[in-house]
């Protein structure tokens, strides 16, 4: 297997079904990563460690999800350089709303990308790993093309099916 460009964290291991969907993504574009939980509140020291050591050891981009009070990305990213993407997880009444303001409502100097609630910002958190990698990897880019043209085709058949009703 390739060397890991990307860490999946979260915040706990109840979100590991909405994550999932972030390393389907990146496995469709053939990148490496890891996953592990770890928390801004209920392990702050491990949490500052990870993010401190993640360029170290190889990582390219940190995709954080997490619920509720969702400060795992912004503290990630706190200390770190890396590109942080922060994913909110639907885990409260308020279905994600607590989680995407706490993780897009970050200070200046402290960026987090912030992708939308719950699977489909997991998944869109992948290929948003994926793009930043292409910056400085031109075969990431053509996969990336490939996966537009994939979406394109589909809304085409899709459209001819409809049309043929």
């Amino acid at each position: 297997m390739s060397k890991t460009r990307v860490s999946i964290v979260m915040g706990s291991d109840s979100d590991l079904e909405i994550m999932r969907e972030a390393g389907k993504a990146l496995d469709e574009f053939g990148i490496a990563y890891e996953i592990d939980v770890t928390s801004a509140h209920r392990s702050p020291d491990r949490t500052a460690d990870f993010a401190r050591k993640a360029a170290g050891r190889g990582i390219q981009v940190i995709i954080a999800g997490a619920g509720g009070a969702a400060h795992l990305a912004g503290v990630i990213a706190a200390h770190t350089t890396l590109p942080v993407i922060g994913v909110p997880i639907p885990s409260t009444s308020l279905q994600g709303m607590d989680s995407l303001l706490a993780t897009v409502q970050m200070p200046a100097g402290i960026p987090v990308a912030t992708v939308a609630i719950g699977k489909p910002g997991a998944t869109n958190a992948g290929i948003l790993a994926a793009q930043m990698i292409a910056l400085g990897d031109a075969s990431m880019g053509k996969k990336l093309e490939a996966h537009k043209e994939k979406l394109a085709r589909g809304v085409e058949e899709k459209s001819k099916k409809l049309r043929e009703k």
